[in-house]
């Protein structure tokens, strides 16, 4: 049994009500935090992993949607292009590191080397086995400079997958959200997991732990993500 066996999915909150009072002080908590990252000559990283359709973009959107945009930056991580391919995996990630008192989110990442490239064989078994510990100094540089990094593996079941897939492929309005590509990594859900937890085994520095987010309800999956983040700066910067 690894740890996304014994994550208890079936955690949500009810109320709608209690839903947005809660998201509306997390979010004003996280609004009056930003400033102190400036002053404490701090940045915030974000990294987002877990399966298609586990909600790690309305995670995102909730927990930026009241900050400053001005000092804020997504990046949503697709395939690499020929010239970034030309360079280490490394190096496109590094470029788009924040400055001090910035904030950067990342809807996937480094970690594709250990997980989909892993999974689909666009890395040899060299590559990615080398990459755990390049990702690990990677991170401890950060770390050592001042950066908060928190790493987010949002985590649904194969059903609730399917259930959403079905649901985007149906509404006109979110159907560029599903593509065949999507389908496929299904066929091979148990050895994503497997990767994962490997992930979980090998890249869990004490600075840059991973939090395991139960998603198969979103409202509960948004609060924890922001309240997670919340308490982190809290303890990194103080209490606004």
């Amino acid at each position: 049994m690894g740890l996304l066996d014994n994550l208890d999915l079936t955690k949500q909150i009810e109320e709608k009500a209690k839903y947005k009072k809660k998201l509306e002080a997390w979010q004003l908590d996280l609004l009056h935090l930003q400033p102190r990252l400036r002053q404490a000559k701090r940045n915030l990283i974000l990294v987002f992993e877990g399966p298609d359709a586990a909600g790690k973009g309305g995670i995102i959107k909730r927990t930026l949607e009241r900050l400053d945009p001005r000092t804020v930056r997504v990046y949503s991580i697709v395939k690499p292009t020929a010239q970034e391919y030309a360079n280490h995996y490394l190096r496109r990630f590094w470029i788009k590191l924040p400055g001090y008192g910035e904030i950067a989110v990342f809807d996937r990442s480094w970690y594709g080397r250990v997980l989909v490239e892993r999974v689909e064989g666009f890395a040899t078994k060299a590559e990615w086995q080398r990459a755990y510990d390049e990702i690990n100094q990677f991170e401890q540089t950060l770390v050592a400079d001042g950066s908060i990094l928190l790493k987010f593996y949002v985590h649904i079941t194969k059903d609730e997958q399917l259930l959403r897939f079905k649901k985007r492929a149906a509404d006109p309005y979110k159907r560029w959200k599903i593509n065949d590509e999507d389908w496929r990594n299904r066929e091979k859900w148990h050895q994503h997991n497997e990767a994962a937890e490997d992930m979980f085994a090998n890249c869990n520095l004490a600075g840059a732990p991973w939090m395991l987010v139960e998603g198969n309800f979103k409202w509960y999956a948004r609060l924890k993500v922001l309240r997670t983040v919340v308490r982190r700066l809290e303890k990194e910067v103080g209490k606004a």
